[in-house]
């Protein structure tokens, strides 16, 4: 066990899935108690349960749409009764609507915007509102290659993740000399339920990306790793 991180209280956005819930899992077995929120409350419950039998920190969830402000609020208070404390956000929750411009919705483009990079504001301000009084506090956004490479049909999902980035680097540098650190995730094609839903080989898998952000919370205090890019070593031809 990892004696770092043991006895942190963290959140993960996004958690009942995917990278999200390989994250927590890596959490939970480093003796992080986790909450986790999703849309859905039979799922959160599910990955409750499913989560509670892996590990013996304490987890637990409540279902909240990152796009909503008041949930977000509520959510947060939730994790004031429940852990008691936050040192550590993993913003994960994401979606992905892949179209033309001239075919997507105001709807989709909204419900991607709102929740990839609006979502993660409305977390990031709930949590540095909790770490003024936690020393060493860290905030880890899952953003991705698509934030710095443009591709057709991605107009609504490039401009949230183009925007994460600028935002997390800009929210490192308002907080850093307040012992928090900021931190984002860019991965290329991972194997997961998220876009086309295909299975591969040759993909990253969620535990690497859950290994990655285990590495940055376990860095030493002096040193930032602001941003990690990560690609398939040996991707489709």
């Amino acid at each position: 066990m990892n004696h770092f991180l043991e006895g942190s209280k963290a959140v993960v956005t996004g958690g009942t899935r995917g990278i999200g819930r390989a994250i927590t899992e890596a959490l939970l077995k480093a003796g992080v108690d986790v909450a986790i929120c999703g849309r859905s409350a039979s799922t959160v419950t599910k990955s409750v349960t499913e989560l509670t039998a892996l590990s013996k920190s304490k987890v637990m969830g409540k279902a909240a749409d990152v796009r909503s402000n008041a949930e977000v609020s509520e959510f947060f208070a939730f994790v004031d009764r429940e852990l008691g404390g936050l040192d550590i956000l993993v913003n994960n929750a994401g979606v992905g609507v892949f179209k033309s411009t001239a075919d997507l919705s105001v709807e989709e483009w909204q419900r991607t915007v709102e929740t990839n990079l609006t979502g993660v504001f409305y977390c990031c301000r709930e949590a540095l509102a909790r770490f003024r009084n936690r020393a060493g506090a860290y905030i880890v956004n899952i953003s991705s290659l698509a934030g710095r490479n443009a591709f057709a049909g991605g107009a609504a999902y490039n401009a949230s993740k183009f925007g994460l980035n600028g935002f997390s680097e800009a929210l490192m540098l308002d907080h850093r000399y307040e012992g928090v650190r900021v931190s984002y995730v860019m991965p290329g094609s991972v194997s997961t339920e998220f876009g086309s839903g295909l299975s591969a080989d040759w993909k990253i898998a969620p535990t690497d990306i859950a290994e990655i952000v285990l590495m940055l919370l376990k860095s030493p205090p002096r040193i930032l790793i602001s941003r990690v890019e990560v690609r398939p070593s040996r991707p489709a031809k």
